[in-house]
């Protein structure tokens, strides 16, 4: 068991020992400043070339024929609606079937459950065996 424990004390001081140049790096890195970016120059981009447009006949557009004006008729303004003859005597409104009565039926006793202890039954306690030697 002790070989164990100093194993793992061996490994906690190898891990120490390697993140110390960690730690000393990062220090380090902090302290320094940044360097300044030098100023470089902007390419520039050449011309685009220019490109010389087709120069040619456009044709006219044809026109658009006017079509002659019709004469619309107007709408009538009176429209005589039908009437329907009022009924004069109305139908009889059906009547509901009724249900046939369902004979009771008595139910039979139910059987006495028997009823639930509520205290709890105590148990003996056995005494320990006897020890061997004697304090």
């Amino acid at each position: 068991m002790a070989s164990y424990s100093s194993f793992i004390l061996a490994i906690f001081i190898a891990i120490s020992f390697s993140s110390i140049d960690n730690s000393l790096a990062s220090r380090h890195l902090l302290q320094t400043t940044t360097p300044s970016i030098p100023n470089l120059p902007k390419p520039t981009l050449p011309p685009l070339p220019t490109i010389p447009l087709p120069q040619g006949n456009v044709p006219t557009l044809p026109t658009i024929p006017t079509l002659p004006k019709g004469n619309v008729p107007t709408l009538p303004t009176n429209i005589p609606f039908p009437s329907l003859p009022k009924p004069t005597q109305q139908p009889s409104i059906p009547t509901i079937p009724t249900i046939p009565t369902i004979p009771q039926l008595t139910l039979p006793p139910l059987p006495n459950i028997a009823t639930i202890p509520i205290t709890m039954p105590t148990f003996p306690f056995f005494s320990p065996p006897p020890s061997k030697t004697t304090p």
